[in-house]
Order: C-alpha cells, then structure tokens, then sequence
C-alpha cells in the first residue's frame, strides 16, 4: 500500500512538472507549476522530512507562484 501511495505521487508530480513546461497558456502552466511544488510538499512529508515540506509549501507553492501570477498579469503576458 506504501508503494502506491509512492508511486502515485511521483507520478502526478512528474506529470504536472511536464505539463508546466509543455502548456502554452501561462496562467494554465502556472497552475501546474503550484500543483506540482504542493505534490513535492506531500513527496517530502511522506519522507519524514516536515520542515522541508512546510518550507516547499510557504516559498515555492506560495510565494513564488504568486510572484509569478503577478508578474504575468502586470505586464499583461498573455499566451497566443
């Protein structure tokens, strides 16, 4: 059962990690990116390792893709 927990996890961390660099629309690839810093978050909870995953969920899932939505809508980048 600990295997599949494993497994499914790295599967959609793998899978939203992709799709950040694959999507064309950025506010869809920014989405993708904070799914995939919180799916790292749980990845390195489950690990035993709490303060990394309280440190991933405050910086890069929090401030960074905020960071990076208010870039985006500031400078009015919009995805053709």
């Amino acid at each position: 059962m600990n295997i599949l927990i494993h497994l499914a996890l790295i599967l959609v961390a793998l899978v939203t990690a992709v799709l950040a660099i694959r999507l064309r629309e950025l506010n869809r690839a920014i989405s993708s990116f904070a799914v995939f810093n919180v799916t790292l978050a749980i990845i390195f909870f489950v690990l035993g390792a709490p303060y990394v995953a309280a440190f991933q969920l405050l910086v890069y899932a929090g401030a960074v893709t905020v960071l990076f939505l208010a870039a985006l809508h500031t400078l009015g980048g919009e995805s053709e």
